[in-house]
This record gives C-alpha cells, structure tokens and sequence, in this order.
C-alpha cells in the first residue's frame, strides 16, 4: 500500500494588499520544514514548486479605480494570478489528491477555491480576523484580499468573479468563518444577514473551539470535502507576529492547533490554504514555523 499523496503550491504574491514582504511566505513556510513533517506523518508529498508571479515593480499602473467597479488594486494582476493557480492546480492535481497551498496574501485564495470548486462542492472554513467581504464599492482601502469571500460568492467585478468560469464560486450555506474580530460596517451589515456560520472571538471565548469546530463539521456533514482558508493574523500577534494586519486577542496556539485536530479527525479535509506569513515582520521565523506546524495538524499529525 503507497503512502497518500499531498502536493505543495506556492503562491508568493502581494499584489492584494499593501505591506511588502507576503510573498516571501511560501519560502519561509517551506523553510519551517513543511514538507519533512508531512513525511513523517506518511504521506507522499510532491513540492509541483511556485505560480509564476510578476513583482510589483514592474506594474506600471497599480492601482484601479473608476465609477463602475469601485476601488480594487492591482486587479488585473490579481486576477491573471489567479488564473494561473486555477490552471496550475488542474494541471497538477488530481481530482482527490490533497494540497497545501502556501501564500502570499488572501487574495490566492479567489484561485485555489475556483479550482476546489471545479472538483464539486466543499464546505469552506475561513480562519481569520477579517471577513474579507468588502467589494471595490464598499472597501475602505482598495486591497483585494478583503475582497475575496464576496467574489467567490460572486459579488465583485468580472475580473475576480469569473476566474475558472463565470458565477458563484461557493454559497454562503458552504461557509464557515472562525476567529473573526476586525470587520468593517458595510461587512457587518452583510454578514447579519448571512446563511453562512459566523464565529467570532466571543463565540470562541463563550463556547469554546471544540464546540464550535464541532458545529461547523455539522453543517456540512452533507458535502464530501473541506477546504480550510488559514490566515495567519486569526492567531493572537503574540503567537503568530510575522502577519501584514495583525490584531489582539486572536487564537492560542492551543485554540489553533485543537481547531485543526478535530476538523482532521473529521476526514473530510483535502485541502488547505494558509497565507499572510509575512518574514520581514516575523521573528526568527516563528509564524511560517507555527503555520508548518499547525498544516500538520491538519492533515493528521497526533499527539499519541
């Protein structure tokens, strides 16, 4: 019997937000030891190496901005990024092979889950501080990667909706957020009328993760895969530091690593994003070590 197979997709792109240094992520996620720790837990694991991506010095023209779309920087580069992860992972992924996509920042993630998508319908687990619902109308900032939930529920313009084929990408019923605590009004507003799971920092310290990570595994006890969106910044910044937007009083590393435990046990997940590792802010390589650690985690390491 071969060992189950995972592959490897870096993504070193940080054109969806401001702060310099994201795309060195997957370098340093790799650097962690990522790949060794899959090995030992006894998977065969395929490094299929980077999605090409230009660097931000050779746009001539970043950011976009008009009466139609709104404000969304950088969108055609985002957008042609997301293409190639899309084409990139049909080319290299099999239909049920699993895959760790290291970013960069979230707005990968408008590719990885379009190509998820195409497989057939997963529940979606978003770990972050932020909502990452804005759309070029409604965003205080123009960066994209707080765009991508509301594009892959197909709100946005043609560029991010259509990456992989036109429309939606997920429904709010497959969506499952975990963490949050920075959100904006226009995304508050959204998100009270959502059909989507909404767990905040509150709910977190009233209930508990386990019971949360239990409800969420209810829900979508239907669909036949997880796909889990890992920002680095739904951990405390005094655990995980080296993130472009960090935010107090996020997740322990326990809450974080008995999170991804339980939705292992679950047997469902087969695919894993974990972006905004950002080295330049990092101390001594602590928050790719702990996303290497936390991705193992996720895809079986124990304890006993």
């Amino acid at each position: 019997m071969t060992d189950p197979l995972i592959r490897i997709i870096g993504i070193p792109m940080d054109f969806g937000q401001k702060r310099r240094g994201v795309d060195m992520g997957p370098s340093a996620i790799r650097a962690a030891g990522l790949q060794q720790r899959l090995v030992r837990i006894g998977y065969e694991v395929h490094d299929c190496g980077n999605v090409e991506v230009p660097q931000v010095e050779q746009v001539e023209r970043p950011f976009h901005e008009d009466k139609a779309i709104g404000r969304a920087h950088y969108l055609p580069e985002v957008a042609e990024v997301c293409r190639r992860i899309f084409d990139m992972t049909n080319d290299c992924v099999a239909a049920d092979d699993r895959v760790a996509f290291l970013g960069g920042d979230h707005s990968l993630s408008l590719g990885t889950l379009s190509a998820i998508a195409a497989r057939g319908e997963a529940g979606v687990i978003w770990v972050d501080a932020h909502a990452d619902i804005n759309t070029p109308h409604t965003t205080p900032s123009g960066n994209i990667h707080g765009m991508v939930v509301a594009a892959l529920l197909g709100d946005g313009p043609d560029e991010l909706t259509s990456i992989g084929g036109a429309g939606p990408k997920i429904k709010p019923s497959q969506l499952a957020y975990i963490g949050l605590r920075d959100l904006d009004a226009p995304e508050r507003a959204r998100l009270a009328h959502s059909d989507s799971l909404i767990y905040t920092m509150r709910e977190i310290d009233e209930h508990g993760i386990s019971h949360l990570a239990a409800r969420i595994l209810e829900r979508f006890a239907a669909l036949p895969r997880i796909h889990v969106s890992l920002d680095m910044d739904a951990l405390d910044p005094s655990v995980a530091p080296g993130v472009g937007t960090p935010v107090p009083g996020g997740l322990s590393f326990r809450e974080a690593h008995l999170l991804m435990e339980i939705l292992a046990d679950s047997g469902k997940v087969r695919s894993l994003d974990v972006v905004e590792v950002n080295p330049i802010l990092d101390h001594r390589n602590q928050t790719a070590e702990i996303a290497a650690s936390l991705a193992g985690s996720l895809f079986g390491q124990r304890i006993l």
